[in-house]
């Protein structure tokens, strides 16, 4: 039996409010939205509880019988902004990296960074209590994602931005989560998600101000129209080939007693 009402899942972030607002708009989808952090949209789908999937893109080889949909997706072509490692020592001083457990994307893509562009094999920690960030050793570095960046930028000497740092290496962009489907999902749910999306990046402004972003200390439009790129092109799909065929495994132990 055909699902007449899709569940997506999506991430809870800034960077993504001009596609809540246009799935929660556009009028022509009606679909339920689970949204959570990316590693949450990569359990909800895998878990079945969810048709349709911003999927953080490190994950998307991992995926049975699912395609990727949409000419959208969560890209850069340069500074991101929000997947940033956070040090008080250059980045070849760096002993230990803790990593914010949130974004499985972001962690490959710093492990593919340390070892082809920096050269560096530090150990590699989760980061579950973001309150370690404020005992850092003095040879420790944060990998941290999404809004709470911007409370703790300044807090660094060092701000290394991932999608800057990636684009240095391999002159490309990059795409930090892609919308997929279920094989069989109905063309019309894709049609009028790839709808929804096009009138939400329309209408980012809105977007911005419904979310309350426009209330930040940040200027999230800003951030929304000049560090987010949400076209996902034939450049980009060549840079998420080369980052999958690196095949790169970053595992991260427990913290440090």
């Amino acid at each position: 039996m055909m699902v007449t009402t899709p569940t997506i899942a999506a991430v809870s972030y800034l960077n993504t409010i001009p596609f809540i607002y246009g799935i929660k708009h556009e009028g022509n989808l009606r679909a339920n939205l689970l949204l959570s952090p990316p590693a949450g949209c990569y359990q909800n789908y895998v878990a079945g509880n969810a048709d349709i999937a911003l999927m953080p893109s490190a994950m998307v080889p991992t995926l049975k019988s699912t395609n990727i949909i949409t000419d959208y997706c969560i890209g850069s072509h340069g500074k991101v902004r929000t997947v940033v490692l956070l040090s008080n020592v250059p980045i070849h001083q760096v002993k230990r990296v803790f990593l914010d457990a949130h974004s499985r994307t972001s962690v490959q893509l710093l492990g593919y960074l340390a070892a082809h562009h920096w050269h560096i094999q530090p150990e590699w920690y989760e980061l579950s209590d973001y309150t370690q960030v404020a005992f850092a050793e003095a040879t420790d570095a944060f990998l941290l994602i999404g809004d709470k960046v911007f409370d703790h930028e300044e807090l660094f000497n060092y701000n290394y931005d991932l999608s800057e740092e990636w684009n240095k290496a391999t002159g490309m962009p990059f795409a930090f989560a892609v919308w997929v489907a279920r094989k069989g999902t109905s063309y019309e749910h894709i049609d009028a998600l790839q709808q929804a999306l096009t009138f939400g990046v329309e209408s980012i402004w809105e977007a911005v101000v419904e979310a309350g972003f426009d209330q930040k200390h940040y200027n999230a439009y800003e951030y929304l129209t000049q560090n987010i790129d949400f076209v996902f092109n034939a450049e980009k799909h060549s840079a998420l080939q080369k980052f999958w065929n690196a095949g790169l495994k970053v595992e991260p132990r427990s913290n440090p007693g």
